[in-house]
């Protein structure tokens, strides 16, 4: 029976090393070695490649290996120290990253990996610790995931790379989530038909905003659009037979006049600070103007 397995380590030879471990074969020369990346080392440590080998044996077969159970669709259990069968050298990258990350931070937790339902790898982390992990609203668990995407997709001379899309999720984070901006949706859009008045909810990622966004889709009567910028991004729950309400516009702000009061030949008198081609002060601006209304499906 052929097994095979792919191994990420610091080096080849702890690689085969382990690669003889999991496999279960007596040495090394029992197995068949394909390097998928070499070790890089980066300045300071960062930016460094870990070596990744796939590993195949031709194992004898025993009693219980023709009785055991194959799970359906092939499946392969994922733990802390294996990836699914198939992942990418980038998705490994990334799996090695977060799993050094919890190390190096002495956490009590186990990284894992598997196939996402969105054309994506999913890297899990559990344990007590793990919590500390998402911060406020996930802000610390983006970071994280923004970071993995980065470790896998970082271009490298000579080096062609599968993209990779990594979700980082943690304790199911995500999920609950979800739910809760699911809720807070249809409380909020229930909130707008009672009082006949538009919201405006706190601001938000554009993962989370376009949850709010597809959740609204399905309350008659109340339609949403997203106002600011960058993350000062927000979403306004309205009424659609009202309209997308427009932000009044500040009113400009009166310009003093220092010699008000004083008689035309005392006027005369004072040196003037601009030239005879100025027809208005310069610094009095009006700085007023809406947010931008554009439609959310151009941002989000």
């Amino acid at each position: 029976m052929k097994k095979t397995v792919e191994i990420t380590a610091k080096s080849l030879d702890e690689a085969v090393a382990e690669a003889v471990k999991e496999l279960g074969a007596a040495s090394a020369d029992d197995i068949t070695v394909s390097v998928l990346q070499e070790a890089k080392k980066g300045f300071l440590g960062l930016g460094s490649t870990p070596t990744v080998i796939r590993a195949e044996y031709d194992a004898p077969e025993t009693a219980d290996d023709k009785t055991a159970p194959v799970a359906e669709g092939g499946a392969q259990d994922v733990t802390a120290d294996t990836a699914f069968e198939g992942a990418s050298a980038g998705e490994l990258i990334a799996f090695e990253f977060i799993k050094k990350l919890v190390a190096d931070m002495n956490m009590d937790c186990t990284v894992t990996m598997r196939e996402g339902d969105n054309d994506d790898v999913v890297i899990s982390i559990e344990g007590e610790d793990a919590g500390s992990l998402i911060g406020h609203h996930g802000e610390t668990l983006d970071s994280l995931q923004y970071l993995a995407n980065l470790a896998s997709n970082r271009k490298e001379e000579g080096v062609k790379r599968e993209f990779s899309r990594i979700t980082i999720d943690i304790e199911d984070y995500r999920a609950k989530r979800e739910a809760a901006l699911r809720v807070l949706a249809r409380k909020k859009a229930a909130q707008v038909q009672k009082y006949k008045k538009s919201i405006m909810l706190e601001p938000m990622n554009p993962y989370e905003r376009r949850i709010i966004h597809s959740e609204i889709q399905n309350v008659e009567g109340v339609s949403t659009n997203s106002i600011g910028t960058d993350n000062n991004r927000r979403i306004v729950i309205y009424l659609e037979e009202s309209g997308m309400p427009s932000q009044p516009r500040k009113k400009a702000k009166k310009s003093v006049d220092p010699t008000a009061g004083m008689s035309n030949r005392s006027k005369k008198n004072i040196p003037s600070t601009f030239s005879d081609d100025d027809v208005k002060d310069p610094f009095d601006i009006d700085l007023s103007a809406a947010l931008p209304q554009d439609d959310y499906n151009d941002e989000d």
